[in-house]
């Protein structure tokens, strides 16, 4: 393809939920309402109903389920996401190095948040840094440094001595560890299955929470009054009945309560949402999760009852805004999906992209 090709989107170009334009340019990468002037070499034209290129706000490039992978099966994850559609990952967490993946203009944009911080013996081997809590400032300066404006706690993990789900870090040491990440400049969210560790990590100032599966009617409206978001990773959820079994006859207290935040998923993703609280797509891909789910997920939002439209702002322009990045504006990168229908009136129609375009190069 030359140098010099303009890509045409035209039909339906949803700006914003109801904001639709008939038609915009991709030149040089970037997003035009105003028709190029000149003769490019070539002019591509696309036609159907376009989006800015959607976001998983919790996926992990770099990462399989039994820790760092190598940069081939980097790329592989990484293309499987752009391939459904996914342009925009918020990488929750991974230990491998994927800078590399900045410099190529037929990937996803990547916004890190460092390596899990874990407790010691409290989470997936080969995932985190696992620290106790007298280390927890120092190594959350160290990964605000590293990240993308990012930083990504365990708030909680089965402890084998109680053998349930509990809480990871006490609660001074994480309001500074807390402290010292927004005195970097950066985020946090945490890891969070159950109820236990939410009010601390939230009156603590934490600024996002994974899962949330653990919220309840005394907690949702400390989540609503903070402005405190969630990213429920339903597809992830979804495997909480074979962890029970599996973990059945060793900790059946530990299992119990898993099969109880997963029967009232929905409940929960709903109530957190009627209250206000800020919910966004996230699939959890790269742990034990195939990468590829974004449309599976925000078919489970719409599940659990957000409504349509706001299960694709999850995904899309809300997602978007929330991350500090652009959707479809002047100038902006040329990232976008292309579809044969309406995604507002169906969201399964995410699962079929049309056209994928990158940086303003047409991807299948």
């Amino acid at each position: 393809m030359s140098d010099h090709v303009v890509v045409h989107v035209k039909g339906r170009v949803l700006v914003g939920p109801e904001d639709v334009r008939d038609e915009l340019w991709a030149v040089d990468g970037r997003i035009t309402f105003a028709r190029p002037s000149g003769r490019p070499d070539e002019t591509l034209t696309v036609t159907g109903w376009a989006l800015p290129g959607l976001v998983d706000a919790h996926c992990h490039v770099g990462l399989d389920r039994h820790g760092p992978v190598d940069d081939a099966t980097s790329e592989k994850q990484a293309l499987t996401d752009r391939d459904a559609g996914t342009l925009l990952i918020r990488d929750a967490g991974s230990p491998s190095d994927t800078r590399w993946i900045d410099d190529r203009d037929d990937l996803p944009k990547i916004i890190r948040a460092g390596r899990h911080i874990a407790r010691t013996r409290r989470y997936i081997r080969n995932y985190a840094h696992e620290i106790e809590p007298a280390d927890l400032v120092e190594y959350v300066g160290r990964e605000a440094r590293r990240g993308d404006g990012w930083v990504k706690l365990v708030g909680d993990w089965i402890d084998r001595d109680a053998g349930d789900l509990t809480a990871c870090w006490p609660r001074p040491e994480v309001e500074a560890a807390i402290a010292e990440a927004h005195r970097l400049g950066a985020r946090v969210t945490a890891h969070c299955f159950a109820e236990e560790s939410l009010r601390d990590l939230v009156e603590a100032g934490i600024d996002c929470v994974e899962h949330a599966t653990g919220l309840t009617e005394e907690t949702i409206p400390l989540f609503a009054e903070r402005g405190v978001a969630i990213v429920p990773t339903l597809v992830n959820i979804a495997t909480f009945p074979r962890l029970a079994d599996g973990g059945e006859e060793k900790f059946p207290r530990w299992s119990a309560h898993m099969r109880r935040l997963y029967e009232r998923r929905y409940d929960t993703v709903r109530s957190a949402y009627d209250a206000g609280v800020p919910v966004f797509v996230g699939t959890d891909a790269g742990g034990s999760l195939a990468h590829g789910l974004v449309a599976a997920e925000v078919e489970e939002l719409v599940k659990a009852g957000i409504p349509p439209i706001e299960a694709l702002s999850a995904t899309a322009w809300g997602a978007r805004s929330w991350l500090g990045r652009p959707s479809l504006e002047e100038g902006a990168p040329a990232d976008l999906v292309v579809y044969d229908d309406d995604p507002r009136a169906d969201v399964r129609v995410l699962a079929a992209p049309r056209r994928v375009i990158v940086n303003g190069r047409v991807i299948g």
